[in-house]
């Protein structure tokens, strides 16, 4: 399941996290960004309990998107422990995105 951000649940939400947490921001006018969202939402399930993911629609909260520097639709933010440890800029198929998702949970899994 993909979780809802907005500016001010953002340092709660992502920030608090207990687990490692995708962040995708996304805009209404950007074409790639929808497809991106179905592809995260289909591999959702395939990391419950180990890595939260949510979007961000970047337009309705300008304030985490200008905090992290947000220029282009979609951005995918990697955070642990409330710091960023990673950054996919545009779309990307489903089997990247899946790796990329693996590969934020290797400092997780290592500690």
């Amino acid at each position: 399941m993909l979780i809802t951000l907005t500016d001010a649940t953002f340092a709660a939400t992502v920030l608090r996290s207990d687990l490692p947490f995708v962040v995708d921001f996304w805009a209404e006018w950007c074409p790639p960004c929808r497809p991106m969202a179905q592809t995260l939402a289909e591999l959702a399930p395939e990391f419950d309990g180990t890595l939260r993911i949510g979007k961000l629609n970047a337009d309705e909260n300008p304030e985490a998107t200008r905090t992290y520097r947000v220029m282009s639709m979609p951005t995918l933010l990697f955070f642990t422990g409330g710091v960023v440890t990673g950054t996919l800029v545009g779309a990307r198929p489903k089997s990247v995105l899946r790796a990329a998702l693996t590969n934020a949970l290797t400092p997780y899994v290592n500690s």
